[in-house]
C-alpha cells in the first residue's frame, strides 16, 4: 500500500488506542466525554455569529458536530479503515493528502482530549477546571498543529468541492456505499463536500477560525504565568462558557 495509505491507517490505529485506553478506565472515559461536551459548548459560543449566519451556519454546524462533539466515531473510523486500500488506488494525490490530514487531525485531537481528561479530577467541567486542565496538559506545539491542520483541511476541501466530477462521483457512490456497510463514512463525506461547496468560498470562514482559535489558545496558555484574579486570567476565563 502507498505510504499515504499506511499513514492514514496509523492515524486511525492511534485513535483506536485512545478508545481502548478509555474503555479500560470508565472514569477516564467520563472525564474525556465531559471535555468533549464542554469543547462543543465552547465552539458554539465562540462561533455563535457564524452558526446564525445564512452563509456559514451549515459549515459551522459541520465543524461543531464532526470535530468538536462527544459522539463516538468508532463505526465511521472502522468503515474508513476498510476503504483505505481502495482510496489509494482510485483517488488522486491531492485528495489523499486531504484524507491523510483528516486522519492526522482526528488522532491528534483524540490524544489531546485524553490528556485533558487525565488532568481532571472529576467529570464536571467548567471554565476554571478546563483552564487548569489545559495548562497542566501543555503541548502548545500540538495545539498549534491542531489549528493548522484544521485550516489546511478546510482550504483543501474548498478546492476539492469545486470539482464537479468529484462531487458527482461521490453522490453516485451513495447506494453502493450503503450496500457495503459504509453509510456513516458516506454521510460524513457528503456533508463535508456539500457544506463547503454551498458556502461559496471558505477564505473568510477559515480566517475567522484560525484567528479566533489562535487568540483563545494564546490566552489559555499565557495566563499560566499570572496570578488568579488578574485581568489576563479573567480575560482567559471570559472566553470560555
Amino acid at each position: 500500500m502507498a505510504s499515504q495509505g499506511q499513514n492514514i491507517l496509523q492515524h486511525l490505529s492511534a485513535v483506536q488506542v485512545e478508545r481502548e485506553l478509555r474503555a479500560a478506565d470508565k472514569a477516564l472515559l467520563a472525564r474525556v466525554t465531559a471535555v468533549k461536551t464542554y469543547q462543543q459548548k465552547r465552539f458554539a459560543r465562540t462561533y455563535a455569529d457564524l452558526l446564525s449566519s445564512r452563509r456559514y451556519r451549515d459549515v459551522a454546524q459541520f465543524f461543531l458536530d464532526e470535530l468538536y462533539g462527544p459522539r463516538d466515531f468508532a463505526e465511521r473510523d472502522a468503515q474508513f479503515a476498510r476503504v483505505v486500500p481502495a482510496l489509494t488506488r482510485l483517488f488522486p494525490s491531492d485528495v489523499l493528502v486531504t484524507v491523510e490530514s483528516l486522519a492526522a487531525l482526528h488522532a491528534l485531537s483524540e490524544s489531546l482530549d485524553s490528556a485533558m481528561g487525565q488532568q481532571l479530577r472529576h467529570a464536571d467541567v467548567d471554565a476554571t477546571t478546563y483552564l487548569a486542565a489545559w495548562q497542566a496538559c501543555g503541548r502548545r506545539p500540538d495545539r498549534e498543529r491542531q489549528i493548522a491542520l484544521t485550516v489546511a483541511i478546510g482550504r483543501s476541501l474548498d478546492v476539492l468541492t469545486r470539482r464537479l466530477l468529484l462531487r458527482q462521483s461521490l453522490r453516485m457512490m451513495r447506494v453502493p456505499a450503503r450496500a457495503a456497510g459504509l453509510a456513516s463514512l458516506q454521510s460524513f463525506l457528503e456533508a463535508g463536500f456539500d457544506t463547503f461547496h454551498a458556502m461559496g468560498g471558505a477564505a473568510e470562514f477559515l480566517q475567522t477560525v484560525q484567528s479566533r482559535e489562535s487568540v483563545l489558545m494564546g490566552a489559555l496558555f499565557d495566563t499560566a504565568a499570572v496570578t488568579r484574579g488578574t485581568a489576563a486570567h479573567e480575560s482567559a476565563l471570559g472566553q470560555l462558557p
